[in-house]
């Protein structure tokens, strides 16, 4: 059986599928021109402080795929959204010899245009909110109340968009700068649907023992339809926190690459490429860690 090149056992780091186009390469998927479709590669790479590393973590893409496709399909009844096949069984023949490569970590979807704003839901104070929350009191301009904590949950998810940047870091921006971006009934319409997903997404993990902090969200338009695109609740696009283990006033332990940043920080790595190998015990518990939340999250 023909496979992708640059395959070793269950690592990808990227692909070569002779005979198809190669429409774009980020940080961790790879996106085919299908003619009116597209195929969506999860690949193993990962990226830390917007590097992408050169060791992969095994099977990080089929756990993102998986843990985007349980997603989309619970949230079928808030938004249509770009999948159209996930089955390698129902590829088309063009495919078959690299089903190996695909099977569950790809899927075939809607070419949807992508609109340029990412969307962000935070139902607790972290990461980037949390700073601008210290130096001002708000997060993206919306006021919060006094004597917030670290990781503090919120009364109400707030909803706070960003630009979405091909390289570096997205850009924090204003509700009413998105409207101007897209619209104004297209963001009220957006703002609306992100925080309906967060709050039944929030409300079903925490049945299982999980915080979903904050999540990050793409939509695109097809056949004038707005629509949920990309990926949906992975570790890499939303903090996972475990509730047994939540303590307000201090930053949380994530189901995500969080481990990768720590060593990277261990040893003074100046955030700049090329980045550094990772020890073998780093990326399995890397591995480990993505492996753990698609287990919690999907059974």
């Amino acid at each position: 059986m023909v496979k992708a090149k640059e395959v070793f056992v269950s690592i990808l780091i990227q692909t070569d599928l002779e005979g198809l186009t190669l429409l774009k390469r980020g940080k961790v998927r790879d996106v085919y021109d299908l003619g009116d479709s597209l195929l969506i590669i999860a690949t193993d790479r990962v990226s830390a402080f917007d590097v992408v590393l050169p060791d992969p973590i095994p099977d990080k893409g089929r756990v993102l795929t998986q843990i985007s496709i349980y997603w989309f399909n619970h949230m079928n009844d808030i938004i249509e959204n770009h999948i159209l096949v996930t089955d390698i069984k129902h590829y088309p023949p063009v495919l078959q010899r690299y089903r190996d490569l695909l099977d569950g970590r790809s899927m075939i979807v809607k070419k949807a245009k992508p609109l340029p704003v990412e969307c962000i839901v935070r139902g607790y104070i972290s990461g980037s909110g949390w700073k601008e929350y210290r130096e001002k009191g708000t997060v993206c301009g919306i006021k919060l109340p006094e004597g917030l904590l670290e990781s503090s949950r919120l009364d109400e998810p707030i909803f706070t968009p960003s630009t979405k940047a091909e390289e570096g870091h997205d850009i924090n921006i204003t509700f009413e700068e998105m409207e101007r971006i897209v619209g104004h009934e297209l963001a009220m319409k957006i703002r609306d649907i992100s925080i309906r997903i967060y709050k039944r997404a929030r409300d079903m993990a925490e049945k299982k023992g999980i915080i979903i902090a904050d999540t990050k969200m793409e939509f695109g338009l097809y056949d004038g339809r707005l629509i949920l695109i990309d990926e949906l609740l992975t570790p890499d696009s939303s903090r996972f926190w475990s509730i047994r283990d939540y303590q307000p006033g201090r930053s949380q332990d994530s189901y995500d690459k969080q481990i990768i940043r720590d060593y990277l920080l261990s040893i003074k790595w100046d955030k700049r490429p090329p980045a550094p190998e990772l020890p073998p015990d780093i990326i399995e518990k890397t591995s480990q860690r993505y492996k753990e939340i698609l287990k919690i999250l999907t059974q």
